[in-house]
């Protein structure tokens, strides 16, 4: 007995010292974790995995410190193994795993996980994106065969990336051996610090940039104003001997600036909207140099990192940075900017649906800021893996980009090419009106398309009652047909994201009302309430739209008058729903005067809740639908 209980106190001896032991290592590896070392963190992780010691924490961290090194075959295991314990995870396990399978070519696996991601995270602009974009291989394979692709012939068995061409000179970072006694490896990559090399094009023959740009740190992504006096480039902060670092001790990337004064790069600093706190990084200017774009997770950012733009002013300061926003920005990674004379804008990201890992996408640079018809670059650039660092003169249409694609040289690799085809995706909305109750043709109906509030254009439908419009892949527009004795009707529509025609027919009810003196004109279009805002009193956009119908009317009939009368639900005492029923009356007013209706046509009231429809009055019970009967706008003709 004395043997066996010492046998069964030994197992427990020997497994709780083995628990403890595994637990320091995890410990160990956390700290490397922490600093961003996720090669030494993966052997110690690893060790204790394939011991058998599972848990949430450990397979997360073991899946990415792969991902973040693009070892996606590794990441899917560990992120698998995850999954297999059936405990709640966050939103970015599901997308990373997803796309980890995606990058080991399982994308029917990962379409399927991105399903569950899309139901349970509804607000993750990249799930919505999935979901838009169901189709997104179809997408990706009509993009594809535009280029021919070949090794830049600068590459080494290191890694090379992030090409700038200046002055037929390539410029881009490596992290090759240097023959430098003094060479330093990076824990995040296992590879020795990234340094600045240049290459004649032509010849393609390697050499390190000037010394003063370079450091015993990183050194990427430079980029030279087109009199070759200023760079922009990114390095770690890291100068003149001082090693700045954040509130983790951890030292990050900067954008820094230098100029060219007798042959020799000075005034190196870095940029005043850089932080020792946040990242930014792969600087990229406009063809006016007024605008600089750049990556960081700076506050304000959606995801892990975003494009930001900084205006560059005359005296050479800067203006604050700016994020483009949620029309080119999701909670994953976009990166690597690039302009281009054409408006065109470049970019990685492994937000949107693509192939796995980052893929090279390019949309369209509105007047406005925003980015628009954003598209996959297609399979000829892209891959399962990351492909990144896009540049291309539109001219020549020739290029470089980025790649850890199987078959390359290195880790990260160059590739030049000749896109032989533009990515030009033309649309053209197109439809036939004709009557709802007898599909009679209806030529001459006036069409009107809008983007929100904002007219497009107008077109008068052929003899063949048929209308067309060329239009913006990816928009959604606002069609409006109208025509004498007919219903004006309008209809939302969704252009596809592909070259080709969208069919919008659209069918007209025949006008159901003449109107005379004393006539609510509101009846003719539908109207019962002009839509505002819980208690306020500005003209909101389905407002507008409404309002629209009735400024056509008045256009049409420049004697008409209106006394146009709000009213409330009795709920709220009765003196502030007539100063609210008022103020609204007046703010109704007020958008047809600024939209050019003359003030003595118009009149304007607001009656509260003293002329209810029903009984709804103050404490009895009603539904909402009830309530909202007494909610109305009415536009009562007084002249015609």
């Amino acid at each position: 007995m004395k043997n066996h209980i010492l046998f069964c106190i030994t197992i427990v001896i020997v497994f709780t010292f083995d628990i403890y032991s595994q637990q320091s290592k995890m410990d160990n590896a956390d700290k490397k974790y922490e600093s961003y070392a996720y090669i030494n963190a993966i052997k110690t992780y690893e060790k204790v995995a394939l011991k058998g010691y599972k848990s949430e924490d450990l397979f997360k961290k073991l899946g990415n410190s792969y991902y973040f090194n693009s070892q996606f075959e590794s990441a899917a295991k560990w992120y698998g193994e995850l999954f297999k314990m059936n405990t709640a995870v966050e939103s970015e396990y599901y997308y990373r795993y997803a796309q980890s399978l995606k990058s080991i070519g399982e994308t029917a696996k990962a379409n399927k996980l991105m399903d569950e991601f899309n139901a349970k995270f509804k607000d993750d602009t990249r799930g919505i994106l999935y979901k838009e974009n169901v189709n997104y291989l179809d997408q990706i394979k009509a993009n594809s065969g535009r280029y021919n692709i070949e090794d830049a012939g600068v590459n080494s068995p290191y890694s090379d990336y992030g090409s700038f061409v200046y002055n037929k000179k390539l410029y881009f970072a490596s992290t090759r051996d240097t023959g430098n006694f003094s060479k330093r490896k990076h824990t995040w990559t296992g590879e020795y610090f990234s340094n600045l090399y240049v290459a004649d094009i032509d010849s393609a023959k390697v050499k390190r940039f000037k010394a003063a740009l370079n450091s015993k740190f990183h050194e990427t992504a430079p980029v030279f104003t087109k009199d070759g006096k200023t760079v922009y480039f990114t390095i770690n902060n890291y100068l003149n001997g001082k090693r700045g670092k954040n509130e983790n001790k951890f030292t990050l990337i900067k954008i820094y600036k230098a100029t060219l004064e007798d042959d020799k790069w000075t005034n190196i600093k870095a940029l005043p909207f850089d932080s020792d706190n946040y990242i930014t990084a792969h600087p990229a200017l406009s063809p006016d140099e007024k605008t600089l774009y750049f990556s960081s997770d700076m506050p304000g950012t959606f995801g892990n990192a975003d494009v930001f733009k900084v205006s560059i002013n005359s005296d050479g300061t800067y203006g604050p940075p700016q994020n483009l926003g949620k029309t080119i920005n999701t909670e994953g990674k976009e990166t690597f900017p690039f302009i281009t004379s054409e408006n065109e804008i470049y970019f990685a990201s492994d937000g949107y649906p693509g192939l796995g890992g980052l893929d090279v996408f390019v949309g369209k640079l509105e007047e406005n800021g925003t980015v628009s018809n954003i598209q996959n670059v297609g399979q000829d650039i892209n891959s399962p893996q990351d492909d990144f660092a896009y540049i291309i003169d539109p001219v020549s249409q020739k290029g470089y980009f980025s790649s850890n694609k199987t078959g390359g040289k290195g880790s990260d690799d160059i590739y030049k090419f000749l896109e032989t085809k533009k990515l030009q995706c033309i649309q053209e909305l197109s439809g036939v009106i004709t009557d709802a109750e007898t599909g009679i043709i209806l030529p001459q109906a006036k069409v009107t398309i809008y983007e929100g509030q904002t007219l497009i254009s107008t077109a008068i439908a052929d003899a063949t009652g048929i209308y067309s419009f060329p239009v913006y892949c990816g928009k959604t527009y606002i069609v409006r047909a109208e025509k004498t004795d007919y219903t004006t009707k309008e209809v939302s529509v969704t252009i596809a994201t592909t070259s080709g025609k969208t069919d919008l027919p659209i069918a007209l009810d025949k006008a159901i009302c003449k109107v005379t003196v004393g006539d609510d004109l509101g009846k003719c279009f539908g109207i019962k309430m002009i839509y505002f805002d819980l208690d306020k009193s500005n003209i909101r956009t389905e407002a507008a739209i409404d309002l629209e119908k009735i400024l056509d009317v008045l256009n049409d009939n420049p004697t008409m008058k209106l006394d146009i009368r709000s009213h409330t639900d009795s709920r709220q005492t009765f003196k502030y729903n007539e100063a609210l029923s008022n103020r609204r009356a007046q703010s109704t007013m007020k958008w047809l005067i600024k939209n050019g209706v003359n003030s003595n046509r118009l009149t304007g009231k607001g009656f509260g809740e003293t002329q209810l429809v029903n009984e709804c009055a103050d404490d009895v019970k009603c539904t909402e639908q009830q309530h909202q009967a007494n909610r109305r706008s009415e536009f009562i003709i007084t002249a015609l």
